[in-house]
């Protein structure tokens, strides 16, 4: 198979890379060796050198050991952007355990059903999120793990030792000071253990764990660093949510694997404390998702402040619009590109090069990255490899792709074949080797990068007494790219006494905020197949 994207190849960056067999927490032993007085972690008002990070790292692994955590455990992080994720990541990692990351968007029934399915047996979650906690103690968890969002900034600390069923209730910080000795990491082989159980619908909606390795993670890692000629003295700014798989390979695991400094931002919304941090800190590079660069652009006076400090950007999870890209460019006077990835691939396989404005293709995701390879098959049998210009199926090859779906055999069976991983994403690629997103074969939402899946939102709907029929659609959004809207048929009893205002503020207790329906119709009745299927492309089209 010939490799168009070959002729357009950014300058310094090898087709193949002679990647280490490590494991992930080798990886931040590596940059801790390497420059241990270098910041690595900076929060608010403090910075966290390498070699203090990877002494709480090795500390918080021996208390996980102390209760009983051994390797291939689950451990479950329900938390934000703080010192604390990473803590415990790399503790979790560095005992062989693998993390489960959980949206701390999540409400108390997605998270047990999370926590569930993975058997997790210990859970790091935010004191604020406690009251979903609370809930899910008929779980498999054994222990509880707590921290404040200020803890490692001061001498708050949350209430210790509370036993809460058979298990008891801790507290992070403790456990880090009164643990003296390090962890004593098991044997891992990088290419079969796996580090990461990351959640994700898949083609069906159904959630499900991909299965990523420390491999896979590495490589990507690798991957990523080198197409973004990532340095150690590079700031980057980690907005994007660790619990999310863009966000572990852009804004954790690339930059420490750099030796570089990474900015945590709590909350990627709030945008007046990632300016505050980019006129403080003055990052170099910031990967996010269209959202957050409108964000910026609409700050009120954005160009008094330090934004032209940013040198590099990655766009990805949802279109970036070619005026959003233009736009930022000009006020930053640094590049943004967009790429693309999917969860099953750790997630990065294509990015539009770096190193030439010529050769960034707006509209498209790039080419594949190195040791990445794709191609077009028909969408119809997958068989039939495309020329470029037609439409069809892309698949993806390479070290990145997991090793398949927890406990779902046939799920994995349906994506893994034959070596390659079909994406269920309608694409071109052109005479060049440049790739372009055309439609999406997965019946998903993307609400600013976090998929959202009808099937959650419609579930959520029929809670509602007043509802017969519910369908979850996407509709266009300027700045998240897109948002869900819910189309309903009320129960005659209820018709004219329930608001589509009421309906949004029922799913709001029950969903995560993403998950929401920002608009809500309702109608007399849906649109169906004659066998009663309810027609989502027509409403769509609506």
């Amino acid at each position: 198979m010939e490799k168009l994207w070959t002729k357009h190849w950014p300058k310094g960056i090898p087709q193949s890379i002679e990647y280490p067999n490590i494991s992930l927490y080798d990886m931040l032993k590596r940059s801790t060796d390497k420059a241990p007085n270098s910041t690595a972690i900076i929060f608010r008002n403090n910075q966290i050198t390498y070699e203090k990070l990877n002494d709480a790292v090795s500390r918080f692994g021996a208390a996980l050991q102390r209760l009983g955590i051994r390797k291939g455990d689950r451990i479950a992080l329900y938390l934000p952007n703080i010192p604390q994720f990473v803590i415990a990541y790399f503790a979790a990692l560095q005992v062989g355990a693998i993390v489960v990351a959980c949206s701390p968007l999540y409400k108390d029934k997605e998270l047990a059903r999370i926590i569930n399915d993975s058997d997790s047996r210990l859970l790091v979650y935010l004191d604020k999120l406690e009251p979903y906690v609370k809930s899910i103690q008929t779980t498999r968890l054994d222990h509880f793990i707590i921290t404040s969002i200020n803890e490692f900034e001061g001498e708050e600390r949350v209430e210790t030792r509370i036993k809460r069923g058979k298990s008891f209730r801790m507290n992070m910080k403790q456990l880090i000071e009164v643990t003296r000795d390090k962890s004593t990491p098991p044997f891992l082989d990088p290419t079969e253990d796996v580090a990461l159980f990351q959640y994700t619908g898949g083609t069906t909606g159904i959630p499900k764990a991909a299965m990523l390795t420390h491999r896979n993670l590495v490589v990507n890692a690798i991957q990523f660093a080198s197409w973004l000629y990532m340095r150690d003295r590079d700031v980057n700014l980690s907005v994007l949510p660790f619990f999310h798989i863009y966000g572990i390979t852009a804004a954790l695991n690339s930059p420490v694997y750099a030796s570089s400094k990474l900015i945590l931002i709590p909350d990627p919304r709030d945008t007046s404390s990632l300016v505050d941090a980019i006129d403080r800190y003055e990052p170099t590079v910031f990967c996010g998702v269209p959202a957050s660069y409108i964000a910026l652009m609409n700050y009120p006076n954005i160009k008094q402040h330090k934004i032209r400090s940013i040198r590099t950007c990655i766009s990805g999870a949802s279109s970036l619009p070619q005026e959003v890209q233009r736009q930022f460019e000009e006020l930053t006077g640094g590049r943004l590109v967009e790429g693309y990835g999917l969860t099953e691939a750790g997630p990065v396989t294509h990015v539009n090069p770096l190193d030439d404005p010529g050769k960034n293709r707006p509209g498209s995701i790039g080419i594949p990255i190195s040791d990445t390879t794709c191609k077009i098959v028909d969408v119809e049998s997958g068989e039939r490899d495309l020329p470029p210009s037609e439409e069809g199926e892309l698949v993806v090859k390479g070290p990145q792709v997991m090793l398949g779906y927890w406990r779902m055999i046939e799920e994995t069976n349906l994506v893994l074949k034959n070596g390659w991983l079909f994406t269920g994403d309608i694409a071109i690629m052109d005479k060049d080797g440049y790739f372009r997103i055309v439609d999406r074969k997965k019946d998903s939402i993307n609400v600013s990068g976090f998929k959202v899946w009808p099937r959650e939102v419609e579930e959520a709907l029929y809670e509602h007494p007043a509802i017969r029929e519910a369908a979850a659609v996407p509709t266009l959004d300027i700045e998240s790219g897109e948002r869900v809207k819910a189309f309903v048929v009320l129960n005659d009893d209820f018709k004219g006494k329930v608001s589509a205002p009421e309906i949004i503020a029922f799913c709001n207790e029950r969903l995560a905020s993403y998950k929401v329906p920002k608009i809500v119709e309702i109608r007399e009745s849906l649109p169906k197949t004659q066998v009663g299927k309810i027609l989502r492309r027509e409403l769509k089209q609506s």
